[in-house]
């Protein structure tokens, strides 16, 4: 196994003033960077690579989806940008040698509706079609895109893996996969353990282990044994990445509904998880 962390907990928006973060997620002894990519243009691509390359951490790419960026939204403008979003993250992850981008591709992140089944199907077709076009896009690159489940509070679309697979089955794509987030599946899943099983090897391509309040990992009410068996049955050996908030701005904290601190420094959610992981899955 490989683990990581996110920019995001520490930093947001991730910007070419944040590098720091490179030198102090190696000293801590992760072997990935996560970046979230809230705006490209504020990095530095270049000067990262060399950063990575020079501290030797690899790197996995994330996305953050606003209402601007919504590939099942009305709107046509608003898909195309949307679009045009994923698909110049999955070059980034090209050329920073990610194997995956990830996130809830799929649709605006706060958009919760009680809406009608032919709207519905309207807003799956669009997201099909461009899932499909971004596909090919992945394809070409050698990337995975991470189809994430979102709980119930923060997406009305796809909640559960089994969405999340009908979803991948339409699209039928070869580089269109599933990425899990344990806080999510906590709320929505019956047994993590199981989805974990239900998806497989083949379709299960990233895993953001967060704990049940998305604090550090092992201090909540996650099954970890379970998850852990159930990663090794499958043969699961990809990234396993802390996903969660420290320094947290409006936008994040409206669209992840936090309004306290997770722990007591960023540095020591980072440095107590990681040393969970090691101890529970190494």
């Amino acid at each position: 196994m490989q683990f990581g962390v996110s920019t995001f907990l520490w930093k947001s928006p991730f910007t070419s003033h944040s590098f720091d973060l490179v030198q102090k997620i190696k000293g801590m002894g992760f072997d990935i960077i996560e970046v979230a990519v809230e705006k490209q243009e504020l990095i530095d691509w270049a000067r990262l690579k060399e950063l990575t390359k020079a501290y030797e951490l690899q790197v996995t790419v994330s996305g953050a989806f606003g209402a601007d960026r919504d590939i099942s939204s009305d709107d046509p403008a608003i898909r195309e940008n949307g679009l045009k979003y994923i698909t110049d993250c999955i070059r980034i992850a090209q050329d920073m040698g990610s194997p995956v981008f990830g996130g809830p591709v799929y649709s605006a992140v706060g958009k919760t509706r009680f809406i009608g089944e032919s709207q519905k199907k309207r807003e799956w077709d669009w997201c099909v079609e461009n899932l499909i076009k971004a596909g090919r896009v992945a394809g070409d690159c050698g990337v995975l895109v991470g189809v994430e489940p979102l709980n119930r509070f923060e997406t009305d679309m796809i909640n559960t893996a089994d969405q999340a697979l009908a979803l991948v089955k339409d699209v039928a794509s070869p580089n269109i996969k599933i990425q899990l987030d344990t806080f999510h599946c906590n709320i929505e899943e019956k047994s993590i353990p199981d989805t974990i099983r239900k998806i497989g090897k083949d379709l299960l391509c990233h895993i953001q282990a967060n704990e049940s309040d998305r604090g550090t990992p092992g201090t909540g009410n996650l099954d970890w044994t379970g998850i852990k068996q159930a990663l090794t049955e499958i043969g699961y050996d990809k990234a396993i990445v802390i996903e969660t908030f420290g320094e947290v701005s409006e936008e994040i904290a409206r669209a992840a509904s936090i309004w306290r601190p997770l722990a007591n420094s960023s540095d020591q959610l980072a440095i107590e998880g990681l040393a969970f992981y090691k101890m529970m899955f190494s």
